[in-house]
């Protein structure tokens, strides 16, 4: 769903990481045919991981604003590390759920066994009384970035 991405791109965005270090992971990631995992190469560091396009243990950025001390824990999102989410998101006062727009997708994030739904209720468990939820891939909706894909994904989620 574009969890490392998406958290990866934030850390930039904040300023966390310098320009030329991303364009040395774009670099990277290009020569092994993964050029949009640039910002997710941020946080996933394994050899493993960038192989396989996913987060296997959590990692941690840290950084400071002028009001808040702010560690960021990127999380795996795949069932078979389910048990480094637990490790990471028990360590979490709030916490940003990514869920996939694409049609069928985001239907099978939240269906009974969906990893989106297991992943909230987990969070929830730990002791997460905050939830940001953040609707990622909206350029595969029909028709793209389309305003009532996202309305129905807001009310599902709220429910």
């Amino acid at each position: 769903s574009g969890k490392s991405t998406t958290t990866g791109h934030l850390i930039y965005k904040c300023g966390g990481i310098d320009k030329r270090t991303i364009e040395k992971f774009e670099k990277e990631a290009q020569e092994m045919g993964k050029g949009s995992f640039k910002y997710a190469w941020v946080l996933d560091k394994l050899k493993a991981e960038r192989e396989r396009g996913i987060t296997i243990d959590i990692a941690l950025w840290k950084f400071e604003t002028a009001k808040y001390y702010v560690t960021i824990i990127d999380a795996p999102g795949h069932r078979d590390f389910i048990k480094n989410m637990i490790t990471g998101t028990s360590q979490a006062d709030c916490a940003v759920l990514i869920v996939a727009a694409g049609t069928g997708e985001f239907e099978a994030g939240i269906s009974k066994n969906g990893q989106t739904r297991e992943h909230a209720l987990l969070a929830f468990t730990l002791g997460v009384k905050q939830l940001i939820v953040g609707v990622n891939k909206m350029d595969s909706t029909e028709p793209p970035y389309s305003e009532s894909r996202f309305e129905e994904i807001k009310k599902e989620v709220s429910s």
